[in-house]
């Protein structure tokens, strides 16, 4: 396991538990950074199972943690970056434990009542000598009302720490970072440079990069005449970590040496914007860009300074609009449908815009 600590946010306000039981989770604006929360009115060095918390490190997202008993904890989602609205995101790891520790965390500020841990999803969790991500078993996970936060929903889950030096690490779910995307484009691009171009589209209000990959057979770049081209984008919510790895996929595909990719290429001209929110995805944001936009509600009239991978993204497709191509565009978004309360069905949904 990669550790996560290895990377620090540009934004990052330490918030220590029990300092002031009455601030709001609404304000919360940084990650807890190696929190070691202990007993009130206890003093002295940390013993072991004292717990250690941090999220301070690429996708990162934990605010408060505050003290309930030696084996219970409420932890509190950061909000995204300038928009309280938003509090479903959360990575965070916790050290420091102790052999058979069993401990209750319980997440008590979510922003959305419908969730699939209503449904049987659990939390996720790896450690240093494991580091396959792991669901805790849904037995041990509870998705309910709770009278003592306002009656909003909580997600409780129970684990027992089982060795001492690991550091462990728990997430809403898969994590796909911006870190990971860069080494895949870099290894693809060594690999397929014949049929895989990248491209630098505009640099984020951070300066990370907004990557526009184009797969293709090389003399369709040169024909004169009318092309077909598919554009396609994903992860402009940074918390919907499955469309990066569908994204993944369909690169994968693409560039691969079966005969229905070979037949594509041919034909088609692919453009991929497979990040469309960078900066969120690196702060661990859920839905928000890290000024605080919602930027799919953002494409009719996009701003170069505050959405400036919209911007970007929409110049190259009017560009490709009022040329010889012929252009179908998609967006990769997860989408949650339950149906008759009970069956759950997740699914990329496919917007086509011409």
């Amino acid at each position: 396991m990669s550790s996560p600590i290895s990377y620090q946010l540009n934004l990052c306000f330490v918030y220590f538990a029990g300092s002031d039981s009455d601030i709001s989770e609404e304000t919360l604006v940084g990650n807890v950074n190696k929190l070691t929360v202990v007993p009130q009115g206890y003093f002295g060095k940390p013993k072991q199972g004292h717990l250690t918390f941090d999220a301070c490190f690429e996708s990162g997202n934990l605010g408060r943690v505050d003290y309930i008993t030696e084996y219970e904890y409420d932890l509190f989602i950061r909000p995204d970056t300038c928009n309280p609205r938003f509090r479903v995101w959360f990575n965070f790891t916790v050290e420091n434990v102790s052999v058979d520790q069993r401990v209750i965390f319980n997440i008590v500020n979510f922003s959305k009542t419908k969730s699939l841990y209503r449904e049987g999803m659990s939390p996720l969790v790896r450690s240093n000598s494991r580091p396959k991500w792991v669901r805790i078993p849904a037995k041990n996970v509870y998705y309910y009302r709770c009278p003592d936060h306002r009656k909003n929903y909580v997600m409780s889950f129970l684990f027992c720490f089982d060795k001492e030096y690991d550091i462990y690490q728990f997430s809403y779910c898969f994590p796909y970072t911006y870190t990971k995307l860069q080494n895949y484009l870099d290894s693809v691009e060594k690999k397929y440079s014949d049929i895989f171009t990248r491209e630098l589209l505009c640099l984020t209000v951070q300066e990370r990069r907004l990557d526009l990959v184009t797969i293709t057979h090389p003399t369709n770049l040169k024909k004169p005449q009318k092309q077909r081209m598919v554009f396609i984008t994903a992860r402009v919510h940074p918390g919907e970590t499955p469309s990066s790895f569908v994204c993944q996929g369909l690169i994968d595909f693409l560039v691969s040496n079966h005969n229905i990719a070979k037949c594509l290429r041919q034909h088609i001209i692919f453009k991929i914007v497979p990040m469309l929110n960078p900066d969120g995805v690196y702060v661990g944001n859920y839905r928000c860009s890290l000024m605080g936009y919602d930027l799919n509600r953002h494409w009719l009239e996009p701003n170069p300074w505050a959405h400036p991978t919209l911007y970007a993204t929409k110049n190259v497709l009017m560009e490709a609009d009022n040329s010889e191509f012929c252009v179908v565009c998609c967006g990769l978004c997860l989408d949650l449908i339950l149906k008759n309360g009970k069956k759950i069905r997740l699914h990329l949904v496919l917007t086509t815009q011409r």
